[in-house]
Parts: C-alpha cells; structure tokens; sequence
C-alpha cells in the first residue's frame, strides 16, 4: 500500500530532530562526565582546554554508542540479504515454490512482496507449460497409436481388399489429423509471439462470410442442417485471411455440435461504429463452468466427443487470439442442450 506523502515528510522531519536530539545527549553526557571527572581529581582547566575536550568526549560516545547500534542492527540485515539471496537463487534454478514470510514496510517490504509475487507468476507459466507438453504428448499419442496399429495390421496377408482399404482411409485421417495439430500449434504459436504477419485492407464481410457457408454446404447439408443468413452490407478492415479462420473455425464447431436437423443462424451487422458477428446454432450447447475455459489451449468441454469428432482444443484459443489481434472482444452464451451462440465485436474501420 503506497503511503501519504504527508507521513513521509514528518517521518523525515522526526528523524532529524531525533538526531540532533541524540547528538545533543552525546555532547551533554560528555559535558557531566568530564565535569565530574575535574571535581574528582581536583584540576580545573580553562574554558578553550574543557570545550576541547568536551567536544573529544562527545565524538567519542557518539561514535561509540553509534557503533554498538550498528552491531545490533546489521546482523538482521545480513540474515534478510541472505534470504533474498538464497530466494533468488532458488528461483534460477527453476524452484518456483518460495514463499517469503517476512513482515516489514517500506521498501524492503515491497522488495518481499516483488519477489513473492514473481515466485508465484513463474510458478504458473510453470504449470502452465507442463499442462501444455501433457495436452501436446496426449494429442499426438492418440493419432501415433492408430498410425502405429493399423500399419502393423496391413502386414496381415489374409486381409481382403476393403479391410485394406478401409485400414489406409483409418492412417490418412489420422495422418491428417497430425498435420492439423502441427499447423495450429505453429500458428498459436505464432500469434502468441506476435511475430505472425498480419496485411489488413479493406473487403466485404458479408461476402467473405457468404462464400465460407458456402464452402461448408456439404456439411451442413449432410446433416440436414437448416441455415439461417442475414447478412447487412458491411465493410471491415482487417486480415482477411486470419479472419477467415475465425468464422470457418466457429462455423465448423456450430456444424459440428448441432445434431440432425438442427438449425444454424449467421448474422452480421454494424452496431455504433463496430461490426458485431453472431454465430447460433440448436447444438449440444456449453455448461456455464466450462464457458470460463472454452478459450484455453487443448481444453474440451466435452472430451469424449471432441475425440471421436477429431477436435484438439486449439480452435477456439486461435479464434480468441486473432480477434484480439484485431483490437475485437469474442463473446459466447450458452446453456447445455439448448444451443451456443458466439458474439464477436470488431472496430468497422481501423488505420493501417
């Protein structure tokens, strides 16, 4: 907590009057134990030789008493210096659990807290990068295993033409399913970094998401699904081609989760300034806990079906990532068995 300039200032002011206070103590103990020390012995100086020695003697208890302080006070700062060290050292070598539990104000307590606090935002980058490489190892384990067992099973000679057959359409999808995984975590990666190349113009939303259901027909038509369009006249200035994922990664998904014969709706429309993209579908919809992860790498709402449906959990953290490299906010509401609906906002113009 940031203190009052105010108690700064007469904290400072204090500790000056205290010094001059204690060096005041100083010179008058000097002044007493010399004057008793000339009655004792039965001398009497003049004034120039008492003041001389009067100023001896208080430098002498000053520096005196000063050091005795300092001898008692540096041994707790030796220990907390060694704390920090051993803290910091414990956090290079890759020991994220430290826990400082030392109480203290002013700049040394804030050092404390930084440190605490640093311990903790590695710590969950830690996590964090442990969850990804098991997600990353589960993901390409499954699709390796398939690879794996249906190449051996080919080596059989008593298998006739379909089960061959049937056996390479098992190792091509997979092998594709590989090839997907590979080019989203390059790509998340990429965006992640902000080192992926973004050419913004200007170009026709409504026929940009026109030709993308469109492309997606055989899908939704295989399932009898019903297609719901309105689409405003709208201008956008952004990465087409980025921008293309996003509505054929949402479009997929709604395709994916609505069941026979449900229904899909596309809207498009300017809103003050900012065009607002609306995705429904009648489809297996999301649980309000799993809402607040839906946008994490690799996470599934619903594990077992995203696995037979060969999702990996990346597509929607993709889609997060270039509406915001868009300066655009992505919204979802949801309710389990009564359909999904993604809301995404967009500036309408945006300088290059």
């Amino acid at each position: 907590m940031r203190k009052h300039p105010n108690r700064k200032i007469w904290l400072r002011v204090l500790g000056v009057i205290g010094f001059l206070i204690y060096i005041n103590l100083c010179w008058s103990a000097a002044y007493w134990l010399t004057f008793a020390l000339y009655q004792k012995i039965g001398i009497a100086p003049s004034e120039f030789v008492r003041g001389l020695i009067n100023s001896f003697s208080g430098f002498f208890i000053f520096f005196c008493t000063m050091f005795l302080l300092s001898r008692l006070v540096r041994p707790r700062h030796v220990e907390l210096f060694q704390l920090l060290i051993d803290a910091l050292r414990r956090i290079a070598k890759g020991d994220f659990s430290v826990k400082l539990d030392i109480k203290m104000e002013d700049r040394w307590g804030q050092l404390v807290e930084n440190i605490n606090h640093m311990a903790e935002q590695l710590n969950e980058m830690e996590q964090m990068r442990q969850e990804f490489i098991s997600n990353v190892s589960h993901e390409i384990q499954s699709p390796l295993t398939s690879i794996s067992g249906f190449a051996r099973a080919l080596r059989r000679e008593n298998l006739s033409r379909d089960e061959q057959l049937h056996y390479l359409d098992i190792i091509e999808t997979e092998s594709k399913r590989l090839s997907k995984l590979s080019d989203n975590l390059l790509k998340l990666t990429s965006l992640e970094a902000k080192q992926h190349p973004m050419e913004r113009k200007r170009y026709r939303l409504d026929h940009q998401l026109r030709n993308i259901i469109l492309a997606c027909e055989p899908q939704w038509l295989g399932k009898e699904i019903e297609l719901d369009v309105a689409l405003e006249k709208v201008e956008l200035v952004a990465d087409e081609d980025m921008m293309s994922q996003v509505w054929n990664n949402l479009l997929s998904n709604s395709i994916k989760f609505t069941p026979q014969g449900g229904k899909i709706s596309v809207r498009a429309q300017r809103t003050g300034g900012e065009v607002v993209v609306q995705i429904s579908d009648t489809g297996i919809g999301i649980s309000p806990e799993d809402q607040e992860r839906i946008f994490e790498r690799f996470f599934k709402a619903d594990r077992s079906r995203n696995r037979a449906m060969g999702g990996s959990g990346l597509g929607l953290s993709i889609v997060k990532k270039i509406v915001g490299l868009h300066q655009g906010r992505i919204a979802v509401q949801s309710q389990p068995g009564e359909g999904t609906t993604f809301i995404i906002t967009l500036p309408e113009e945006k300088s290059e």
